[in-house]
């Protein structure tokens, strides 16, 4: 998922048990409101690909899997059970029972092969279509050659199987993403064009209303097969809201929750305030910001030269131009991810070190370009390590333009570094896969791939392909192994360097109760409305 303000999506908190909320049983009954400074642009869960879209859309839609409140643990949603075959080819899904959508129709498996085939449909035009190419006749469909996925059965009236091409280890969490939520048929073809606008889903809550550019209601589902959740009655997302006039109204009693984040030149006087202290959620985020080098194009074709600017660049100053909202990375995945090396220290500030490897390198000096977005805080962000670079002998012409922009230069292989800010990885799913295909693997580094380093490792490419095959539950600590040796190899070829990894911050009212990893939770993006609730309510 790709985070398109800095601070701004959505935090990943890897805990060990559930949230401590679940064992208080709060009552139900009140109202939570939420400000964003932009409207949505869709509910539609097989099209909506932002992290403000998913906030909305993970309270209405549910799907086979999802994780524990507040966690990246997995565990069976819509779904009462599954089994994996001997050769991890074949996935089958009990449904539970009692489960209806919002207009109060029972869900069948039919919804759910309906809904998946959508999301391959090219007609769709989903952004994740493609994470379901493992599902036997994903390519006749998505080519437009047939109208639905040859792998999908109907066994039952409780039961469907996915059947694979290749076995696929993090295919239970694509059953939790939101491009396999389920929907039903007859109000996606009732609403035609407006569908994105009128939701109905099997989730806890309910949509009733979408005034553009001022408010979304929801409302909660009372036959939600999770007995006791959600806990609110309603939801409002007020849009069009500065989150500097947010904290205001926060303070005043008039909203609970400042969706978009504090705001940084707000932040320290914030967070400095003992009166906010229990009213600010702290948690990771699976996110990583980092500079590319294009490996393809001198000088960024010379190791020594990439591994210098990993040691030239201060780390340390750079976070603390974002308030110390993160902490220093030291490889590509983020500290909160599977896979994550304690022990990879990356390489040190040491410009000394970064010097001598320059020179080693045959170029002393280079003259070259540091792509960023024209946002703040990242031109900023890119003036720092413009800085960095030229102490050690690197003069670093700054090119800051429009998202889309880089977005394009960095595809077609022509900037030969980015920073990422503003633009950075956020992962779709928790696991090291995603930080791995589509930013660092051959599969990215294509004419307007996401792998602006255009780095392709193709002896990594099948060790990652050989870690995903590893699908039975007693090969998942070898799988993780498998990738971390992965993301050291990667480190050592330093095609990026990373810089930092952000936290997430949510301000919340007094009157709002709940566990604080449900404020800052790492799938139902930032908070898990189903779990918190209102102590007036109480």
């Amino acid at each position: 998922m790709r985070a398109f303000l800095i601070s701004t999506a959505a935090a990943f908190a890897l805990l060990a048990a559930a949230p401590h909320v679940l064992a208080q049983s709060p009552k139900q009954g009140g109202a939570a409101v939420v400000t964003f400074n932009n409207d949505l642009t869709t509910l539609d869960p097989q099209v909506g690909y932002d992290w403000q879209n998913w906030s909305v859309i993970k309270s209405i839609f549910d799907g086979l899997m999802d994780y524990k409140p507040g966690t990246t643990e997995l565990e069976p949603d819509l779904a009462e059970s599954y089994t994996v075959s001997d050769d991890g080819l074949t996935y089958t899904f009990k449904l539970r029972d009692g489960i209806k959508f919002h207009n109060g129709r029972a869900m069948t498996p039919a919804d759910v092969k309906y809904s998946v085939e959508r999301a391959v449909n090219p007609a769709t035009q989903s952004p994740g279509g493609g994470y379901f190419s493992a599902i036997e006749g994903y390519d006749a469909l998505a080519g437009g050659k047939a109208n639905e996925l040859s792998g999908i059965r109907i066994i039952d009236d409780k039961t469907i199987s996915f059947t694979l091409t290749r076995p696929d280890a993090t295919f239970l969490h694509l059953m939790a993403i939101n491009f396999a939520y389920v929907v039903p048929k007859e109000e996606v073809e009732k609403a035609g064009a407006d569908w994105g606008k009128k939701p109905v889903g099997t989730g806890g809550f309910k949509f009733v209303e979408w005034v553009p550019g001022q408010r979304i209601v929801l409302e909660r589902h009372k036959d939600y097969y999770r007995s006791g959740v959600p806990y609110l009655d309603k939801l409002t997302f007020e849009f069009g809201q500065d989150p500097t006039v947010a904290i205001l109204r926060l303070k005043n009693g008039e909203i609970d929750i400042v969706g978009d984040g504090i705001p940084p030149a707000q932040f320290t006087e914030i967070m400095a305030d003992p009166a906010n202290k229990d009213l600010i959620a702290e948690g990771d985020q699976l996110h990583t910001g980092y500079v590319t080098m294009n490996v393809t194009m001198p000088p960024f074709d010379n190791l020594k030269i990439r591994q210098a600017v990993n040691m030239a660049i201060n780390k340390e100053r750079i976070t603390r131009l974002i308030n110390n909202r993160g902490v220093p990375a030291n490889q590509p995945l983020p500290p909160a991810m599977p896979g994550y090396n304690t022990d990879n220290k990356g390489y040190p500030y040491d410009p000394d070190g970064a010097r001598k490897l320059l020179a080693e390198a045959g170029q002393p000096e280079i003259t070259t370009e540091l792509y960023a977005m024209n946002v703040d805080p990242n031109p900023r962000i890119a003036q720092a390590i413009q800085q960095d670079l030229a102490a050690v002998g690197i003069k670093a012409e700054i090119r800051s333009l429009a998202q889309a922009e880089v977005i394009a230069a960095g595809g077609a292989g022509k900037a030969p570094m980015i920073w990422s800010g503003g633009m950075a990885w956020i992962a779709d799913f928790p696991d090291p896969a995603n930080f791995y295909y589509g930013i660092l693997g051959c599969a990215g580094a294509v004419e307007g791939g996401w792998n602006w380093a255009k780095y392709c490792n193709k002896e990594l490419d099948a060790r990652a392909e050989n870690a995903d095959a590893m699908v039975k539950a007693d090969q998942s600590e070898k799988r993780i192994g498998e990738w971390k040796s992965v993301f050291d190899e990667v480190t050592k070829d330093a095609p990026w360097a990373p810089v930092f990894n952000e936290k997430r911050f949510t301000y919340h009212s007094a009157r709002l109760g709940g566990d604080p990893s449900l404020f800052t939770d790492p799938i139902h993006i930032p908070v898990n409305y189903d779990y918190i609730f209102a102590k007036d309510a109480q």
